[in-house]
């Protein structure tokens, strides 16, 4: 005795009509352009290397515009990082609440770094500028972002600053130092060793902060007037 296949059963169950259907060819979308045509996205000759890198790089960036401009509007939390190097941010004037700095490990892409980390709770800067220097197949370029203008400064919450150098005009209140780091009151962004020398202050107010970072992260990061962009070559914040 003959059993019919699972695929005779399920064709006699669709029926004829269904079968008719499944043979006509897919009508088109109900906002299909007739007039459109997909793009040419063939690489032209003797432009390989460049169109490859821009169709690689141009995505990235707008990337991290969207994420930039998502953080400057106060939706997400911050936290950038320069794996494998540091990067430059200056501002002419930084004030803030609640400031910790001891001594930690910034961990990169190519191994552990002695880093002097600051903890802010609350801070302000002016006129802010943030880069960093990029090797790319078609030459160095400098990645800038710039904030704070016009009476406008940035603000930050739970601020924590992985450096390796830092210079400007400082001025502290409440002032400890040669604290036991393992008695700061720290963020969950920063652990500071118990036994550890730091320093401590109700508030601080640097002048002309110039800085050398590893990675800056912060609770949450509120960048006025932001402008992001490529610079071709050093055009690195100083």
């Amino acid at each position: 005795m003959h059993t019919p296949t699972a695929h005779a059963v399920s064709a006699a169950r669709r029926g004829p009509a269904a079968d008719e259907r499944a043979a006509r060819p897919s009508d088109p979308a109900p906002d299909a352009d007739p007039a459109f045509t997909e793009p040419d996205l063939r690489i032209p000759a003797g432009r390989t290397g460049i169109a490859r890198f821009l169709l690689v790089l141009l995505p990235s960036l707008a990337a991290a515009a969207v994420l930039v401009a998502m953080t400057a509007q106060g939706g997400i939390a911050a936290s950038f990082a320069v794996s494998g190097q540091s990067f430059k941010l200056s501002a002419d004037r930084l004030e803030g609440t609640g400031f910790s700095q001891y001594v930690g490990v910034a961990t990169t892409a190519d191994g552990d770094h002695a880093a002097a980390v600051a903890v802010i709770d609350e801070a302000r800067l002016s006129d802010l500028c943030q880069s960093v220097l990029v090797d790319t197949p078609v030459g160095e370029v400098t990645l800038l972002v710039r904030a704070g203008r016009d009476g406008q400064p940035v603000t930050a919450r739970n601020l924590v600053i992985d450096m390796r150098q830092l210079s400007g005009d400082a001025h502290f209140t409440d002032m400890e130092i040669g604290r036991d780091a393992g008695t700061l009151s720290l963020g969950a962004d920063a652990t500071a060793p118990i036994g550890g020398f730091s320093q401590s202050g109700g508030t601080v107010r640097i002048t002309g902060l110039r800085q050398h970072a590893y990675a800056v992260n912060a609770g949450t990061l509120k960048l006025n007037g932001l402008r992001l962009g490529i610079e071709p070559g050093d055009r690195e914040c100083f």
